[in-house]
């Protein structure tokens, strides 16, 4: 039985982005709209209420972030930008972005980190892992008191932080990915979070000195 596209929204100024976008996902993905600024970014997600949203971070009208805090929680957002710069990076993972990757990034690499953003992984090449994982080193350092998180949970997280599937984890720390699925439940549970992006968050908001 055929898997259906992914739905689909393109927000980035410039049109001949878009449209090399689209037609380089490929038939796995369904474009269902596609927005040039901000405010119609907001929109067209609100209504369309897509499966994924590929965005870029500087754009008229308050740009990718505003559109992030606006609407991560109505659809995974990945950021697509030519900025590798470290503040926008935290700042579009602070406002909720379940990925990041810049414009010099391959079809195949994006495609596949498309499809495992769409199931909730968080999605970052190798150098912005690294980024993200001295947040969340920072996060255990101030994670005390009476209920901290384990060091194997630190494990987890990190891996979760390169975007690890549960499988992968598993067959690198020689645990089930229902063991995995276990660590990161306990670990939002001790943060007070819900969804596995929010680590991300919690780490970037408060682990920054």
């Amino acid at each position: 039985m055929p898997v259906a596209a992914l739905r689909l929204v393109l927000v980035d100024d410039h049109p001949v982005v878009r449209h090399g976008v689209a037609a380089d996902l490929g038939e796995d993905f369904c474009v269902v709209g596609e927005a040039a600024d901000t405010a119609e970014a907001i929109e067209v997600i609100t209504t369309t209420r897509p499966d994924l949203v590929i965005c870029d971070v500087h754009m008229p009208g308050g740009g990718g972030i505003a559109v992030v805090a606006r609407c991560a929680e109505i659809a995974p957002i990945v950021m697509f930008t030519v900025s590798d710069a470290e503040q926008d990076v935290l700042d579009a993972v602070a406002a909720g972005a379940l990925g990041y990757f810049t414009k010099t990034t391959t079809g195949d690499e994006l495609r596949s980190a498309l499809r495992r953003a769409a199931r909730g992984e968080p999605v970052f090449p190798p150098e912005l892992a690294m980024l993200l994982i001295g947040e969340f080193r920072k996060l255990a350092r101030q994670s005390t008191g009476t209920n901290p998180i384990t060091p194997r949970e630190r494990e987890v997280l990190i891996l979760v932080a390169r975007g690890h599937s549960y499988r992968q984890i598993g067959e690198e720390l020689y645990i089930s990915p229902k063991t995995v699925e276990n660590h990161v439940r306990n670990t939002l549970d001790k943060l007070h979070l819900t969804r596995r992006d929010q680590l991300i968050r919690y780490a970037v908001e408060h682990g920054l000195e």
